[in-house]
């Protein structure tokens, strides 16, 4: 891939990637809490959060996608093939994971007002049984992925650092 003489990313750009890391380490933190120590009073103390946060995530994840695009031309270019592929499947996880929360939140008949925004009303009779069954069955470990996906992406980013002789972490934290 050819270099971009830009150096860094813009100032919206790093708002949204270390706004979101900080959101996305938060929610991490709350779906181990719920795995590791359910019925307690620390689950009771986070849980609450994850769903909120969630909504709060897809609406920041459009957000980013949308000003990526309209970003392009002052976005440093991707190192190589790899990256790109890495940044997109991020990207798919990142958008997949909560649009699957809200299948399965919709198809379960509840209603769901994160933050009191009334975004799906609930419905009376039986649940829709593909909706909660794809959601239950895909949601978590697609979102296990995405962790491992992340833990790779700050894995490479000190790979390049250290042995690829680029600091590609500038690109996130220049002024």
């Amino acid at each position: 891939m050819t270099a971009s003489p830009i150096a860094h990313y813009g100032r919206i750009s790093r708002l949204l990637h270390w706004g979101m890391a900080a959101l996305f380490a938060f929610q991490f933190v709350t779906a181990g809490v719920h795995f590791a120590f359910p019925d307690t009073a620390l689950e009771v103390a986070v849980w609450g959060a994850h769903m909120p946060l969630g909504a709060l995530l897809m609406l920041l994840v459009v957000v980013r996608v949308l000003w990526a695009v309209i970003d392009r031309p002052q976005r440093p270019s991707a190192l190589n093939r790899a990256a790109t592929l890495g940044h997109l499947a991020l990207y798919a996880l990142m958008v997949g994971v909560p649009v699957l929360a809200l299948l399965r939140q919709y198809g379960s008949g509840r209603a769901f007002a994160p933050f009191g925004v009334p975004l799906m009303p609930g419905f009376e009779g039986e649940e829709v049984e593909w909706m909660t069954a794809l959601g239950g069955l895909l949601h978590g470990e697609l979102a296990w992925a995405l962790l491992a996906l992340i833990a790779g992406h700050v894995g490479m980013v000190l790979w390049h650092r250290r042995m690829g002789g680029q600091d590609v972490r500038g690109r996130m934290t220049a002024r």
